[in-house]
């Protein structure tokens, strides 16, 4: 399986060991005296997600069992259209700790679930759950472990090289679809969720949870309420604490850092200095303030049939003439962004980015190489980005307001 250095132990070798050997036995003793969740933190995997125990009763219904908690991000990754539920538990008396700006560090035993899911339209809308993707804090680090639904919804499957199931569904608008859903392997997992060659999360971060849930015990903000029940410490107030718009919430940040949360969800966990795309120089993280690294006016590193014959990944206030556009509209294979998770094109999201861009001023007339793009107006505070997601002094406010088409699943 893929395995990284697990973040939750510190120190020789020897003592991560011991400290791992000591959680698998409070671990199997808990597990032992009670229906609660059981963790496994090593190979052989359980074939069967139920042998896991994180859901109770009705398996399609996905219940959750103790201890295991629902939670939401606030721009989520587009995944055809999927409806997705994600869930988070942690070994009895541990927690993560917060960091500001990247994703939590979480003991080991940690388990992430997200389960993916569509009306059916074969089935008068009833839904179907494709797919349940576990992220599981192990002995040696995080491994991916991809578990696929059986039709009659009682049980899913651990399959690390599963075949396309095809969905037929019904979008919110109404317009019917049949699609060839994608189920990635391990190592296609492995290549989103790479850090420096190490496989850690991506979703758990500040700004993505910082957003209210509804609890069976009530609505709270979601920082607030792993802190309460002892999942999270240092975590400061959820209004001092980083916060990403959503994508097609007007009300919740300007059309700027609306696009910007939009493609660091979608594109940032490959484009950053860290990530798979680092050799790009195209880095889509919300708190980027420099703009040559969002691709204003910069040439790509590669061109070929990637960029559709365009010259600049984004050219202001010409969508039409952005590879990033290009992209993002294509679903073919070397050509399409982002390239793994989709066999669709992203319409309400493209919309978005396409008014983003339109919204912007400046020319790229003359720029032929990859030099800095200069501004007249200096950058202001990175730890103002950095906060807000919002990229101060660079893209000026849009010609006219922009308005984005109904909201639909992501």
């Amino acid at each position: 399986m893929l395995w990284g250095r697990p973040p939750g132990l510190r120190g020789s070798s020897r003592t991560r060991s011991s400290a791992s050997a000591a959680l698998a036995a409070a671990l199997l003793l808990t597990a032992c005296g009670s229906r609660g969740v059981r963790a496994h933190l090593a190979e052989p995997f359980p074939t069967k997600l139920s042998a896991w125990r994180l859901f109770i009763g009705d398996p399609a219904a996905l219940k959750p069992n103790a201890g295991v908690v629902p939670y939401d991000l606030n721009t989520p990754l587009f995944s055809d259209y999927a409806t997705k539920y994600r869930f988070v538990w942690m070994p009895p008396g541990t927690s993560a700790t917060y960091s500001d700006t990247e994703a939590f560090d979480f003991p080991v035993g940690t388990i992430f679930s997200k389960t993916f899911a569509f009306p059916d339209a074969d089935q008068g809308g009833r839904q179907r759950i494709i797919e349940t993707r576990l992220l599981v804090n192990g002995r040696s680090g995080w491994v991916t472990l991809p578990y696929v639904w059986n039709r009659e919804q009682t049980e899913a499957t651990l399959d690390v090289a599963a075949d396309p199931a095809t969905v037929h569904w019904v979008h919110p608008s109404g317009t019917r679809y049949t699609i060839d859903y994608v189920i990635p392997n391990t190592n296609q997992c492995k290549g989103c969720h790479d850090r420096s060659k190490t496989v850690t999360p991506i979703g758990p971060k500040a700004r993505n949870l910082n957003k209210d849930f509804n609890y069976p015990e009530g609505r709270f903000n979601q920082l607030a309420y792993w802190t309460k029940i002892g999942y999270l410490k240092g975590a400061p107030p959820p209004d001092r604490a980083p916060k990403l718009a959503v994508w097609d919430d007007p009300s919740s940040g300007t059309l700027d850092a609306r696009a910007r949360a939009y493609l660091e969800t979608n594109c940032g966990h490959c484009h950053n200095p860290r990530g798979p795309a680092n050799t790009t120089g195209l880095y889509l993280m919300a708190a980027q303030t420099d703009p040559m690294r969002l691709g204003l006016c910069k040439v790509p590193v590669s061109a070929g049939q990637g960029s559709g014959d365009l010259l600049f990944d984004v050219v202001q206030g010409k969508p039409e003439e952005s590879i990033l556009v290009h992209r993002m509209e294509s679903t073919t294979p070397k050509v399409m962004m982002p390239e793994l998770g989709r066999t669709m094109v992203h319409q309400e999201g493209v919309t978005l980015i396409r008014q983003w861009i339109a919204s912007m001023q400046g020319s790229c007339v003359g720029r032929t190489s990859r030099s800095a793009l200069v501004l007249q107006d200096p950058l202001a505070d990175v730890n103002v980005g950095r906060r807000t997601g919002v990229l101060p002094h660079v893209i000026s406010p849009p010609r006219t307001p922009g308005t984005i088409p109904s909201r639909a699943p992501s």
